[in-house]
Parts: C-alpha cells; sequence; structure tokens
C-alpha cells in the first residue's frame, strides 16, 4: 500500500535531478507539482504550468519519467497531466501522457574506455533498434491514400520474412508518412519478437558506415554485421543514386538476406524503376516483393490526423480551423504537425485562443506551398497599403468614408478569393456580420459597372495577389 504518494513524487524527482544538468531540472521539472495518486487506477496525476512544458516533457524526457515512476510508484503506474490551460481564470485539462513502446536498447559489448558501436563484432551482438518509440501503427491513421501499405506493414511486422511481401518497397513524396510507417513496422515487429535483430538505418547513416569501414580496412566486417540482422529498414534510398559502390555491398547483404528468408523493408521517394544510376540486378531485387506506393494525403485524412493528434495532446481547436489547416497544408503530415506545433506555440506564448487569425498567421510562416491560398490578413495588407490607411482604422469601428470603402474593398475581395463564409470574413475585418458582407460585396460590384477609375484601382489591387481572375 503507498502511505505516502508525495514523498514517492519527491524520490522521483530527486532520481530525475541525478539524470539531467541543473539547468534542465529547474526549467522542465521544478515547474512541476504533485496533485494526487489513485491508488485504484495507479494513476499519478501532477500539475504542469502550459501545454508547451507538457509537450517538451512528452518529446524529451518521456523515457525518463517513465522509469523513475515505475520504480517509485511500481511498473504499472500511469501518468497524467493536469495542464494550466487559462491562467489568469484558473482553467486546466487532464491529459494522460503518451506510453512509450517497450522497446528497451540492449547493451552492447564494451570496449574498454572507447564508446561501444554496433559494428564492433562480427558476430551477432544485442543491438540498439534506431527505432523512433513514438511512430507506431496506432499513431499511424488509415485513409485511403494509405490503407495498401499500412496492412501490408502490419502484416509484415506480425510475420516478418514469412510473406510474399519481400522485399517491402515502399514509395512516396516527402511528407506522405513513409518514415512512420517502416518505424511502425521496425516498432511493432520488435515488441512482438524481443529476440530478433530489427534494425532502421537511413541510406545515409548506412553510407558514411561503409566509408568508415573502407577507410578503417574493415568492410568484411561491416557486411557480415548487417548479414545478421533478421529485419533490415532502410530509409530514404534513392540517396544511393551516385554511389556505386555503397550500392555493390548493399547488393550483397541484401542477397544474403533473401536467400536466409530475413525482412527487408525500403523507403524512397520513387519507385524503383525511377533509381536512376541503381543496376538492374538490385532493382530486380527490390522489386520481387512488393511496391507499395504511399499517396499525399486528402483533407479528410489531414482532418483525421489533425483530430487524432488534438484527442492525444487534449488540444481545443475549432472545426473552420481543422478544416482550413487540411485544406492548406500541401497533404503532408509534417506540415500538419508544424503547423499544429506552432499554433500550440503562439497561443502559449500570447496566451490567447487558437481561432481562424492565428492559424492563418501560422500557415504562412510554417507551409511552403507555391501556390499559397490567400488569408484575409493577405488581402488586408494589400489593400490598407494600396489606399494608404492603416489596418488598426479599418478594423475599428469608425464610419469614415475612407475607412468604409477599404473596409467593404477587403470583404469583397475576401468573398472572391478565399472559402471562408461571410460570417468569418466579417468576424475577422471588424467583427462585422455576415449581412454588413453581402452589403460590401454588392455595393463594390456595382461601382465597378459604373465606375471605370474604380475599376482599374480593383484590378491594379487584384493584380498585386498575382493571382488569375
Amino acid at each position: 500500500m503507498v502511505n505516502n504518494p508525495k514523498a514517492l513524487w519527491e524520490n522521483c524527482l530527486r532520481l530525475v535531478k541525478e539524470n539531467v544538468t541543473e539547468p534542465q531540472y529547474r526549467t522542465w521539472f521544478e515547474p512541476i507539482v504533485f496533485e494526487s495518486y489513485n491508488e485504484d487506477t495507479r494513476t499519478l496525476l501532477v500539475q504542469v504550468p502550459s501545454m508547451y512544458v507538457y509537450e517538451y516533457l512528452e518529446e524529451y524526457y518521456v523515457g525518463l519519467l517513465s522509469k523513475v515512476i515505475a520504480r517509485c510508484f511500481g511498473q504499472t503506474a500511469k501518468l497524467t497531466y493536469r495542464v494550466v490551460t487559462d491562467k489568469i481564470n484558473g482553467l486546466s485539462q487532464d491529459v494522460e501522457a503518451e506510453e512509450p513502446a517497450k522497446i528497451e536498447p540492449a547493451p552492447v559489448t564494451s570496449r574498454g574506455n572507447k564508446a561501444p558501436t554496433v559494428l564492433d563484432a562480427a558476430v551477432p551482438q544485442d543491438l540498439n533498434p534506431q527505432l523512433d518509440i513514438h511512430k507506431t501503427f496506432q499513431s499511424f491513421i488509415e485513409g485511403d491514400s494509405n490503407k495498401l501499405p499500412r496492412t501490408v506493414g502490419l502484416s509484415i511486422a506480425e510475420h516478418p520474412g514469412k510473406s510474399t511481401f519481400n522485399p517491402f518497397f515502399v514509395f512516396g513524396p516527402s511528407g506522405c508518412g513513409k518514415t512512420h510507417l517502416i518505424n511502425a513496422i521496425g516498432v511493432k515487429c520488435k515488441e512482438m519478437y524481443p529476440q530478433k535483430r530489427v534494425l532502421y538505418v537511413s541510406a545515409r547513416l548506412f553510407q558514411v558506415q561503409f566509408t568508415d569501414a573502407v577507410r578503417q580496412n574493415t568492410v568484411n566486417d561491416f557486411i557480415q554485421f548487417y548479414q545478421s540482422i533478421d529485419v533490415l529498414i532502410v530509409d530514404d534510398i534513392q540517396e544511393w543514386a551516385t554511389a556505386s559502390k555503397t550500392l555493390d555491398t548493399f547488393f550483397h547483404i541484401f542477397d544474403h538476406l533473401f536467400r536466409l528468408g530475413k525482412q527487408i523493408v525500403l523507403a524512397s521517394d520513387r519507385p524503383p524503376v525511377d533509381l536512376v544510376g541503381v543496376k538492374d540486378r538490385l532493382l530486380t531485387r527490390f522489386s520481387c516483393g512488393l511496391i507499395a506506393e504511399l499517396e499525399q494525403p486528402n483533407v479528410q485524412l489531414c482532418k483525421d490526423i489533425l483530430a487524432a493528434k488534438c484527442r492525444r495532446d487534449g488540444l481545443k481547436i475549432p472545426e473552420d480551423v481543422i478544416q482550413f489547416i487540411a485544406e492548406t497544408a500541401n497533404g503532408s503530415v509534417r506540415d500538419l504537425e508544424g503547423v499544429i506545433n506552432s499554433l500550440l506555440a503562439y497561443s502559449v506564448v500570447y496566451n490567447s485562443n487558437i481561432d481562424m487569425r492565428l492559424a492563418e498567421r501560422v500557415i504562412k510562416r510554417a507551409v511552403k506551398i507555391d501556390n499559397k491560398p490567400l488569408t484575409v490578413d493577405d488581402i488586408l495588407d494589400k489593400v490598407c497599403n494600396h489606399f494608404s490607411v492603416s489596418q488598426q482604422s479599418v478594423l475599428s469601428r469608425s464610419r469614415k468614408r475612407d475607412y468604409v470603402l477599404v473596409r467593404q474593398v477587403s470583404m469583397y475581395l475576401a468573398q472572391k478569393y478565399t472559402k471562408m463564409p461571410a460570417s468569418r470574413i466579417g468576424q475577422l475585418i471588424g467583427g462585422r456580420d455576415h449581412s454588413t458582407v453581402i452589403h460590401s460585396c454588392s455595393s463594390i460590384e456595382q461601382r465597378m459597372k459604373v465606375d471605370k477609375a474604380f475599376l482599374s484601382e480593383m484590378n491594379s489591387i487584384e493584380n498585386s495577389f498575382k493571382l488569375k481572375k
């Protein structure tokens, strides 16, 4: 029975302090406040001062926290955060800590005073699989664009080397989830078969290791090490296109593993047929299993990914903001995550709600898109510059003729070039209602029909957007 949970938490903090630097401890762990411990559910509740602190702890210290809590409270103890979301009104929300996949790096053979590496011994040894334990099948949201690769990947993880899907070659554009999927295969496989030697390696790291082996005259040890792997996962193999010696060496490793029925998983930004510089003998081997394409996620899948992240992280983002981000993030999962992280940081730093205006500002900075859709802020900026008035004046309640004209022009162009409803445009341009927007658009349309000079001005403003009508 736990008699003094707070004292146990203090023990946790002492253990943490022994494993981090003093500045790290003061910044991230001193602000944590013990709330309670439920012995029935074995749940430890602690309070953190902001969502940013919670995100940082989960990103960089989840493993350390899990270990010290298991040691002090027991292996089955769970951690839940109470995140302060509004300091002024004392509002908070509870978020359950993400449980890392149970993959423990095994100890490697020591080399005295030198740090051990996975290539030290030519005989099989335990090794760190180098997997990202947060990239799992559970967090890989299924949609039309990834259903086949995800289903096949899960089958491979459950039965490595025992299916016709060997090698498994997955390709697709940047940001579509290739690295997540192949990591998930490795994580699931290692969970189900702890004894198997699973290794994830980027093509670039493989090439660096090979170059070092050539320089140190240990190429045979390098090859023998990789030939001892049960599940070999290689990412971004398109980077080998001009590395003929690396490709020749990989051919021998591939051939050995394939003949022994070991599982090989490869990822690239293009299909095998487009890998220029790769010899036919290797291309035919890449193609003899299953080639699966990961397409860019459509808007619905982007919305599902965003909704899942919000549920997991305890975020509250309005539906219209999620829709806007999903339509704007160019089908990139990385862009989606970047936008959400940026929204969180802005809302915490400036103590503001996550709304459409904030989303528009973040999108412009976080998403690199050649044909970015115009935002209301873009339109206001262009129109105000053209008429030489300040945005503050236009957004005010002033009925001065010049300000009213700029306000109406902005509403007209916002309705023309954005997908927002009139009510949302009105809210963003001075807090007006939808009837004001409709009246403004009608007034501008009528004036353009009878005033050629004004029509010329409107054309000039629209040309500054560099958009086609």
